[in-house]
């Protein structure tokens, strides 16, 4: 399977809209557009990204491997990167230094919350 159509399978699996996956990614929609017509390519911090987004090795994205299979601490990373490279977190991370003490302790606070709200 090619890269463009594999791309295309992991995203509507999701449920996603390309606009979707190209916010998290940090792309335009029109750029994500055209990797998965097959009209262009991404490059490899790109690549990297939609496979960290998507949980899946390079090698399954590429087309290389049909096992959609990472070890755990793959998994773990994958999942760290998405996160920290989040486009609309990186604004968040910005401020944060900046912040008073009270207002780190308040926002460890609220994050308790929410992570007990889970449980």
């Amino acid at each position: 399977m090619e890269f463009s159509t594999r791309l295309t399978s992991l995203r509507k699996e999701r449920k996603l809209l390309q606009a979707d996956v190209a916010n998290k990614v940090g792309i335009a929609r029109a750029t994500y557009g055209a990797y998965e017509q097959g009209s262009r390519q991404p490059d490899f911090d790109t690549l990297e990204n939609l496979a960290d987004f998507f949980g899946v090795s390079l090698d399954y994205l590429l087309g290389r491997t049909n096992i959609n299979s990472i070890t755990p601490q793959e998994k773990d990373e994958a999942d760290f990167q998405a996160f920290a490279n989040d486009p609309e977190l990186n604004v968040f991370y910005r401020e944060l230094p900046e912040s008073d003490e009270e207002a780190v302790r308040k926002l460890r606070n609220i994050w308790e919350i929410i992570k007990n709200e889970k449980n």
